[in-house]
């Protein structure tokens, strides 16, 4: 399973930070690997300059093998509650999606 991590210009995208994010990704959707193919995830800070709180947005999108991409977002008041909030909606909608199809 391949992860991308995508930044604003308002986030520092630095490699230590794609690593962790890796990391938890990996750790979050591994149930979900064997149905994986690539996980994307876009980080925005929605206010940039002004600052406040849940400005920071995680989008995740995962690509299934032979089915269509699913995406879900997240705002939290920093990048950590950004990402945990997206993975565990990511991993709510997997579920559903896969046990529906093998229901079918």
């Amino acid at each position: 399973m391949q992860v991308m991590v995508n930044s604003d210009n308002h986030i520092h995208g630095s490699a230590a930070l794609a690593d962790k994010v890796r990391g938890r990704v990996l750790l979050k959707l591994k149930r979900f690997e064997d149905h994986l193919t690539r996980i994307e995830l876009h980080f925005n800070d929605e206010n940039s300059h002004k600052g406040g709180g849940l400005d920071k947005r995680c989008q995740a999108e995962a690509r299934l093998k032979g089915r269509d991409p699913v995406s879900v977002s997240h705002n939290g008041d920093n990048l950590e509650q950004a990402l945990e909030g997206a993975m565990d909606k990511l991993g709510t909608v997997l579920e559903r999606n896969l046990s529906r199809h093998r229901q079918n």
